[in-house]
């Protein structure tokens, strides 16, 4: 329902409603109180549909995060200890890249 409320043409027959509206100089508290409890709705259903995208971003972040570390767990060469790094506070995670940016350097 959110996709087809913001479609172009739905946008455009709203206005035109409203145009209708005024000039067929109808109740002017009616429309604007519609106008309300639909602005209303369709906000809540906006921001349900942007709550539906994060967890769906955040599910792929996990699952990425998690490949990730098995392939730095596989790697015979890699350090374990920056598996899970992304669980890590900012800072510890900042010490951790400076410290594996200066062993690349060696």
């Amino acid at each position: 329902m959110s996709d087809f409320a913001a479609h172009p043409y739905v946008q455009i027959g709203f206005i035109i409603l409203c145009v209708i509206w005024f000039v067929l100089d109808l109740n002017t508290n009616l429309l604007t109180a519609a106008l309300s409890i639909l602005a209303i709705t369709l906000t809540q259903m906006v921001l349900n549909r942007q709550n539906e995208r994060e967890a769906e971003d955040r599910r792929r972040d996990v699952a990425l995060h998690a490949k990730l570390d098995e392939l730095l767990i596989a790697s015979h060469r890699a350090h374990n200890e920056v598996a899970g790094l992304e669980d890590r506070e900012e800072d510890e995670i900042e010490r951790e890249r400076e410290r594996i940016a200066e062993r690349a350097k060696n």
